[in-house]
């Protein structure tokens, strides 16, 4: 199909598209007001022309550009206002020209954000907004020129992507006796973590569906106070998920994952990671190695991590903490044993970065594998997940029986 007949078909769909969008779009899933007229992203193309490659995306409305590059590996990354990408599945998986592959999504509340991942050194030689034959759509477009390394080297340095708002601190309106349990859905916004082979499951939406059923199962007690550190389709950095959990001085935090592997349908089943400087095996060093990526996927910096422990009393800490976060894998362990396929080692190790705070006990919980059709179709029961999250809430209930009966003898003794 010619290039101008499939812009023409666009522009005449758009109206139909943006008064469908209210129905799954980011922001209906909270954080923000909902924009009286959304900016929607109806379709995007590649085109190459010699040393020069041109990204061109189909928008509802015009919007403002910011353009910045990154090296190792070399990115570049388009910050936009906020939009709802309705693209093909497809979209941003094939190699051409410049463009090695991108991804797009929600980067924080109000911003979206497109990551470019370059075959060769290339800066923006060009970039324009022009109305599309119809009139009634907009088409950015920006034209990528190839460079030799310093010349790439010395654009990157000089456009360092805008900094992402740090969320504040989620406060709690009086102070609250209960436990404080943080719940972690991986991944979010323009990270998506693993995907099933068809395509048609994320990551980042399976554990956010999961991660907020698991609060409310946990709220109906009335014991905790229990939080997550996204409630939507946005990127969360993981130093920003470690420091939320520690500004809220949580008393657990339960991240939640479900990834895929290389070794395809034969490996699956329900694993807990605890955090350690050495990996357990070498499958958990190469998961922790992938899941400590994700900021690179979303264009982000992560040398903000949190310190590193440095003195002793720090080092007291820690090794209580990774006991009580042993303590509370155990349980879990125990509690899935009867309701859920366990891996054939269900309790690893890793250097996974988002189990870095000291004083934090910690757990990251990979539900199974995207990879695995047996455990997505576990994945998406109902019923499994609601014998899932049931399990997790009892190991979460013995684990602070145990904690506060430790508590209440150590206060016994005290003078």
């Amino acid at each position: 199909m010619p290039l101008t007949l499939f812009i023409r078909l666009i522009g005449a769909c758009l109206v139909a598209i943006i008064l469908a969008a209210g129905a799954g779009p980011a922001w209906a899933l909270g954080g923000g007001a909902k924009p009286a007229t959304p900016i929607v992203a109806a379709a995007a193309a590649v085109e190459t022309d010699g040393a020069k490659t041109r990204f061109k995306v189909t928008l509802s409305k015009p919007v403002t550009a910011e353009v910045s590059l990154m090296e190792r590996p070399d990115r570049l990354i388009i910050d936009l206002p906020e939009v709802a990408f309705h693209l093909p599945a497809e979209a941003g998986r094939s190699k051409e020209g410049l463009i090695a592959s991108y991804r797009y999504g929600l980067f924080a509340t109000g911003r979206s954000r497109v990551v470019m991942e370059l075959t060769q050194p290339a800066v923006v030689s060009g970039m324009t907004t022009a109305p599309d034959p119809t009139g009634a759509a907009t088409i950015l477009t920006i034209e990528l020129s190839r460079v030799d390394r310093e010349e790439f080297r010395k654009s990157a340095a000089g456009s360092a992507p805008p900094a992402k708002d740090t969320p504040a601190p989620v406060a709690q309106a009086a102070k609250d006796a209960r436990p404080v349990i943080m719940i972690d859905p991986g991944h979010g916004g323009i990270d998506p973590g693993a995907a099933a082979s068809s395509g048609s499951v994320a990551e980042k939406d399976l554990v956010l569906s999961f991660g907020q059923r698991l609060k409310k199962k946990l709220e109906e007690s009335g014991r905790y106070k229990v939080l997550l550190t996204r409630d939507q389709d946005v990127f969360v950095s993981l130093g920003d998920r470690v420091r939320a959990a520690r500004a809220v001085q949580a008393d657990l935090f339960i991240s939640i994952h479900a990834d895929s592997i290389s070794g395809g349908q034969d490996v699956r089943g329900l694993t807990i990671y605890t955090g350690s400087e050495r990996a357990s095996d070498a499958d958990s060093a190469r998961l922790a190695d992938r899941e400590n990526k994700a900021d690179a996927v979303a264009g982000v910096d992560s040398g903000d991590m949190p310190d590193d422990v440095s003195d002793i009393l720090m080092d007291l800490t820690l090794r209580e903490t990774r006991g009580f976060s042993h303590g509370f894998a155990s349980r879990l362990v125990g509690e899935f044993d009867s309701v859920a396929r366990l891996n054939k080692n269900p309790h690893r190790q890793a250097r996974f970065q988002v189990l870095r705070a000291h004083d934090v006990p910690s757990v990251l919980v990979e539900l199974g594998y995207l990879s695995s059709q047996k455990d997505l179709d576990l994945l998406m029961s109902d019923e499994w997940r609601a014998k899932m999250v049931s399990a997790m809430s009892n190991a979460v209930d013995r684990f602070f029986a145990t904690r506060l009966a430790r508590r209440g003898a150590a206060a016994a003794v005290l003078p």
